[in-house]
């Protein structure tokens, strides 16, 4: 991926060295998930990023954890990050406000193959906090939706209060070329969209097995059942992408906690293709 530049000289960072950006804006998700846009605190450029890669995000004296880009990779300034807050550096990161600083490394992985699909389906299936790395895909596709047949984003959540970006679903809802189905768990007072598992979206959509691109992000189970429906219907695993961002410490293959079968998911992935690695995927403590 290339060193990243120090924001005193612009000279290559040592590849463990985060460069600080600073908190530009900050945008409550959910009671627990925050969206950030960050900026350099020195004049550099933010570098370009593919749908699917994720930064090392550093919050000073505490740690650093791996989170997906979901900006749009067409204007990939301010950097655009959404984090939950489950642990100490999350915590810490999600509390960070316009003016303070937090450290960044990357980008670093795979990328979702968006381009792949052009002629045929894409399909997104996402659940929970799994549409942010899905995002960018999301409008890399939108921003050229003629070229392909039809786009799907299909979203499930816990609850309501759980969905990401509801002024944006409510936007992306008004495209026709866009098929858009959201589901929860769980259903609260006010809700009258659909209740259930993910999958039933998959069952219903009007799918082209024969052309489809599926990318699948979001808890593991979730995953699963989703390739699981969409073979199901037809679509072979070699067109089915999931990410495997799980357990990633040090993005550089340094530390082996990602380690996935034979796999780096900080080297290959984290987007994986699911005929390279079903033999493991879904397997308890891999």
């Amino acid at each position: 991926m290339g060193a990243m530049l120090t924001a005193e000289t612009g000279a290559p960072a040592p590849p463990m060295v985060p460069v600080p950006f600073r908190v530009t804006s900050r945008a409550q998700e959910t009671a627990d998930t925050w969206t950030l846009e960050l900026e350099p605190t020195a004049e550099r450029s933010i570098r370009d990023f593919a749908p699917g890669q994720f930064n090392m995000i550093y919050a000073f004296g505490v740690g650093e954890v791996p989170v997906s880009i979901c900006g749009d990779p067409a204007a990939p300034a301010p950097l655009r990050h959404t984090v939950r807050a489950v642990g100490s550096v999350t915590e810490a990161i999600c509390a960070a406000k316009p003016g303070d600083e937090v450290g960044v490394r990357g980008p670093y992985g795979s990328s979702w193959p968006v381009e792949t699909a052009r002629g045929g389906d894409l399909v997104i299936v996402a659940g929970g906090l799994g549409l942010a790395p899905l995002r960018p895909a999301l409008l890399s596709a939108i921003a050229q939706r003629a070229t392909f047949r039809r786009i799907h984003l299909l979203y499930g959540g816990r609850d309501p209060n759980q969905l990401l970006y509801r002024s944006e679903l409510d936007d992306w809802d008004a495209i026709p070329e866009l098929d858009l189905g959201v589901t929860v768990d769980s259903a609260g007072p006010g809700w009258a969209g659909d209740v259930g598992v993910v999958t039933k979206l998959i069952d219903r959509a009007e799918i082209d097995a024969a052309t489809a691109v599926c990318l699948l992000c979001g808890p593991e189970v979730m995953m699963r059942f989703s390739a699981r429906a969409l073979r199901v219907l037809g679509v072979p695993s070699e067109r089915i992408y999931v990410s495997i961002e799980r357990n990633m410490k040090c993005a550089l293959t340094q530390c082996g906690r990602c380690v996935f079968g034979p796999t780096y998911a900080c080297r290959e992935g984290a987007v994986m293709k699911l005929s390279e690695i079903e033999r493991f995927f879904g397997v308890r403590e891999i």
